[in-house]
């Protein structure tokens, strides 16, 4: 930007604090540090109010992903290993981000994935750091004890609904080796069960009902809405070049926010990167594609992106009840509805996936290297109307992915989407274990279990039966689950690859943070949102101390 145009550009006042997205990880960094009322902390917003009822009822999710009003309808770049397609990626556009209309299930992961995280020279972030840390803002049904807290801003409930088809898919994942388990967080995972929600009375519970709408009377915590960041304002110092604020676009004007203390980033794995490439912070020769000025070669940011591919596969039943026939009745929906109003239970409460098994897609892998999300339901894809036949879906995804993407800025201007591009299937193990994956899902829907309900496979359909056969239809079927991560890891010292260091601090920029699921090193194996805050819980104490040194 030359300077004529930075002059035109308004004062917006200086802060001790600036945090760039009001998501999963912004909500909860806006309310730790806005909680010493001596410091002024700034969030910025590129969405709007969580004003929609869909936002606030769970099932609303099927009418909010993919809806411009809530999601900012990202698409791949066409992907090789799903056979050429472009497929939707869904954004929050929202406070509360990914949480006003994600799956509300809470899953930590297991422990190996954070002591993986030690073992890479990460101190602080094993199993043993990050449960506490996890327990520190849980609300759990179940109280307070060593591997739950309770009290916390981030509640935890049971499902509020039953169904006789996963009751049934749990009999069949036992009969192959699955067995029940009643708590999917206790660092193993491995098992089948009904997923814990974050959910309060029937209604879903985002990151800014918990965190951010409780504490926006604070007179030192300023939400701003509907801003467009265009880059980190840095500056050279005598120790190098320092994040000083941030200038962003709000009702057609420029104006520049000034940090006193850090400029933090937590807009995701997607739009954080990008900020940084915009920023001049990123791999040089792309920078200079675009003609931004290099501020800091950091050839990580962008780079690394990780996320579940999930293999939807779809089976017809018979003599059992799903939402496919609620949806087709009138007087089922009303009953519904009713049901929902008076005792805030039933079907409007159901999360995307209500049941889940993690399990091994191959003897060799020494913990569950597999997720079935299984929904009394099934559509072409999220948006699309249900199909009229009654059906459930067994979606499985790859908890630990080898396959490696990335996220490039395509323009100079902070407006154009980025270039995204999961690389899904990309390597011979992810291959290997998507071709397993069919194999053990077929091998979960011919349990003597479910036999009562006559399940006939709908996709990929029985037509495929070898494994080349597997092979391409695991591109044809695969879509996000929804968990990109990575994208501006941490490492250690001497990683030519790291983005950040073990305190969440960008290499080689004073000032500046990354708090998010960018953050990650390696994927965590179950859904994101839950360790996202757990970062973000770090992040703050970790900003805090900081600025005590």
């Amino acid at each position: 930007m030359s300077a004529q145009q930075e002059t035109t550009a308004a004062a917006a006042g200086e802060f001790d604090y600036i945090i760039v997205g009001g998501g999963t990880a912004g909500s909860l960094l806006a309310n730790r540090l806005s909680r010493d009322p001596a410091n002024k902390v700034l969030l910025l917003e590129a969405g709007g109010k969580d004003n929609w009822i869909w936002f606030h009822i769970p099932i609303g999710y099927l009418f909010a992903i993919g809806n411009p009003r809530s999601d900012w309808c990202f698409r791949t770049e066409p992907v090789p290993g799903l056979n050429g397609r472009s497929i939707g990626y869904a954004r929050g556009k929202v406070i509360g981000g990914c949480t006003a209309i994600n799956a509300m299930v809470y899953m930590r992961g297991q422990a190996r994935d954070y002591d993986t995280w030690r073992q890479m020279g990460l101190t602080g972030w094993g199993w043993d750091d990050v449960l506490p840390v996890f327990r520190t803002h849980e609300d759990h049904f179940a109280g307070a004890s060593a591997l739950h807290g309770a009290g916390g801003e981030w509640r935890v409930e049971r499902p509020r609904v039953r169904w006789d088809l996963l009751d049934t898919v749990q009999k069949a994942g036992a009969e192959i080796g699955i067995p029940p388990v009643a708590d999917f967080n206790t660092g193993d995972n491995e098992g089948s069960g009904y997923f814990h929600v974050n959910q309060k009375s029937g209604r879903r519970w985002s990151a800014a009902t918990g965190f951010l709408k409780p504490v926006l009377s604070r007179p030192n915590l300023d939400l701003r809405l509907h801003v467009h960041v265009h880059r980190v304002v840095i500056e050279n110092t005598d120790r190098g070049p320092r994040a000083v604020g941030i200038e962003y676009e709000q009702d057609g004007r420029r104006f520049i926010a000034r940090a006193r203390g850090e400029v933090i980033l937590a807009a995701g794995a997607i739009a954080s990167p990008q900020l940084l490439q915009l920023s001049g912070i990123g791999p040089a020769g792309l920078l200079r594609e675009h003609g931004i000025n290099v501020v800091h070669d950091l050839p990580g940011v962008g780079e690394n992106l990780q996320d579940h591919l999930q293999l939807r596969l779809i089976y017809k039943v018979q003599g059992v009840k799903t939402i496919n026939q609620i949806d087709r009745s009138r007087f089922a929906k009303a009953m519904t509805g009713i049901e929902y109003a008076l005792f805030r239970t039933g079907a409007l409460t159901m999360p995307p996936s209500q049941f889940g098994l993690f399990t091994r897609s191959s003897p060799e892998h020494e913990t569950a290297n597999v997720e079935f999300h299984i929904q009394p339901l099934s559509l072409d894809k999220f948006g699309d109307p249900l199909h009229r036949f009654p059906a459930f879906t067994a979606s499985i995804c790859n908890l630990r992915p080898t396959s490696r993407g990335h996220v490039r800025i395509t323009s100079a201007d902070a407006k154009q989407a980025p270039a995204i591009q999961p690389n899904y299937l990309s390597t011979e193990a992810d291959r290997r274990v998507a071709v397993d994956s069919l194999k053990l899902t077929r091998k979960l829907a011919a349990a003597p279990a479910l036999a009562r309900y006559k399940p006939e496979e709908y996709l990929p359909g029985p037509a495929v039966q070898t494994e080349d056969q597997m092979a391409q239809a695991a591109g044809d079927l695969g879509a996000t689950i929804f968990h990109p991560v990575a994208t501006a890891r941490m490492g250690v010292d001497g990683d030519p690859m790291a983005v950040l260091d073990g305190r969440l601090r960008v290499r080689g920029i004073a000032g500046l943070r990354v708090i998010d699921a960018s953050a990650m090193p390696l994927i965590t194996s179950g859904n994101t949102a839950s360790p996202t805050l757990m970062i973000a819980e770090k992040g703050a104490a970790m900003v805090l101390e900081d600025a005590r040194a």
